[in-house]
């Protein structure tokens, strides 16, 4: 079993920067790949990035490609999402998930733990 807890969400400008942190404990965390979704109001939850275990496979959606970067410390049990130059659209709800596999997924349906989720908004 798996805890994932997000934090580092808040309110920023168009323009700005945010880091988000998402801290997991449990048994079962090594090994897993770590993925970071978003859902808005009326949305689906969709893909945002995902990392493997070693870092060293990493995915992005394509609307954010450019503008964030997700790391992960397993020395913390910690994976990041550093997040620039956001748009008003990057507005949601943001979720990091974690699944036993050495390979990151891009969907959702794939993951099997998930942390309660961290609000980004995004003022003009």
């Amino acid at each position: 079993q798996v805890q994932l807890v997000e934090s580092g969400g808040g309110l920023v400008p168009a323009g700005g920067s945010l880091r988000l942190s998402c801290v997991a404990s449990g048994r079962t965390f090594s090994g897993h790949a770590m993925g970071w979704f978003r859902q808005a109001p009326g949305k689906e939850r969709e893909f945002v990035a995902a990392i493997n275990w070693s870092g060293g496979n990493i995915y992005y959606a394509d609307s954010v490609k450019g503008r964030f970067t997700i790391s992960r410390d397993n020395t913390k049990n910690t994976v990041y999402l550093q997040m620039n130059s956001l748009k008003l659209e990057d507005a949601a709800i943001y979720y990091c998930a974690s699944e036993r596999t050495p390979v990151p997924s891009t969907s959702r349906y794939r993951y099997s733990y998930w942390g309660q989720g961290t609000q980004v908004t995004v003022s003009s």
